[in-house]
């Protein structure tokens, strides 16, 4: 039987092309600059080539996403490695499946002109955070570092409010501000802030945003095809920085302004080139430290907490 061009035709329009897969990926935060691989495969098309149909949500509370991805309400989270490895020790179903931000953003941030000109002066003093678990372990490494304890301070849950209830007096430091956002936030409100890297007090280097997957339930066929896209789009990032900027901060007229500017030009060194690569020896490495410092009660192997989805 021939088959007339009509024919042919009527027969692709009556079967319904194949829809793309559907995901969830929860931020660790409102949408910003770290953001920007993200973002940017969302508006270039990329997520589409790889046949995907993203939904990015914004959470309601910072520590929220790691656990609605354990509980099964999303695909993928982004979330932080330090806390990563304490939430597996708390039995969450949870595994790195790639990097965002290859490098620690996080610091310990005080007014540069003010009485905690080392962490050794936090003793008796109040100190913000808006994750728990995480910032409090970061916080007593530093600590430990200098001396003191968690003990010796008073932890104020200050949530999204890092850097202005710095300004304004509520706490003596916070910790958990990124050095790439609220140091540039302060400065454009005339303040100047101190930032006390995490790496430079004592804390073995790590990634500072990456993806975690349910282990259980994980699909690394779409995940990998995720990875991919935003993959392109940090290559697109890199080099084309200004038309990245202009595609970002199109999105929202909240992000067009001069703290999103700064501090787009501050992460872009950072974000992670191969967001699959694994670097086992960084997940082995700080997974011995928390063990060492007494805040995990024993060592997973890498295996368990990080895997290269792409991987044969």
């Amino acid at each position: 039987m021939k088959l007339t061009s009509l024919t042919v035709a009527l027969s692709f329009a009556a079967s319904p092309l194949m829809a793309a897969d559907e995901m969830t990926v929860l931020l660790d935060w409102f949408i910003n600059p770290d953001h920007g691989p993200i973002i940017v495969a969302q508006e270039l098309g990329y997520f589409a080539e790889q046949d995907l149909e993203v939904e990015i949500i914004a959470p309601a509370d910072p520590s929220d996403p790691p656990k609605l991805v354990a509980a099964g309400k999303a695909e993928l989270a982004i979330s932080y490695q330090p806390q990563l490895h304490l939430q597996i020790h708390e039995g969450l179903p949870l595994q790195r499946v790639g990097t965002l931000v290859a490098t620690p953003l996080n610091c310990l941030l005080t007014l540069a002109d003010g009485p905690i000109q080392s962490p050794a002066d936090l003793a008796g003093k109040k100190v913000g955070f808006s994750v728990g678990g995480v910032e409090e372990a970061v916080l007593g490494s530093i600590l430990r570092h200098h001396g003191l304890s968690l003990d010796d301070v008073e932890l104020v849950n200050v949530n999204w409010s890092l850097s202005p209830s710095l300004m304004s007096g509520q706490v003596d430091a916070v910790i958990g501000a990124y050095r790439n956002f609220e140091l540039n936030q302060m400065e454009i409100e005339g303040v100047e802030g101190k930032c006390f890297f995490v790496e430079e007090e004592g804390l073995p280097s790590y990634d500072e945003l990456i993806y975690v997957a349910n282990t259980d339930t994980m699909d690394k066929d779409m995940i990998s095809r995720f990875l991919a896209a935003t993959e392109k789009a940090t290559q697109y990032i890199v080099n084309h920085p200004e038309d990245s900027w202009k595609i970002f901060a199109g999105t929202s007229a909240e992000l067009q302004d001069e703290l999103n500017a700064k501090a787009w030009v501050d992460t872009l060194p950072r974000f992670a080139l191969r967001p699959t690569a694994m670097d086992e020896g960084r997940y082995a490495t700080f997974e011995a430290f928390l063990h060492e410092a007494g805040l995990i009660p024993s060592q997973n192997p890498v295996s368990k907490i990080a895997i290269d989805v792409t991987a044969n």
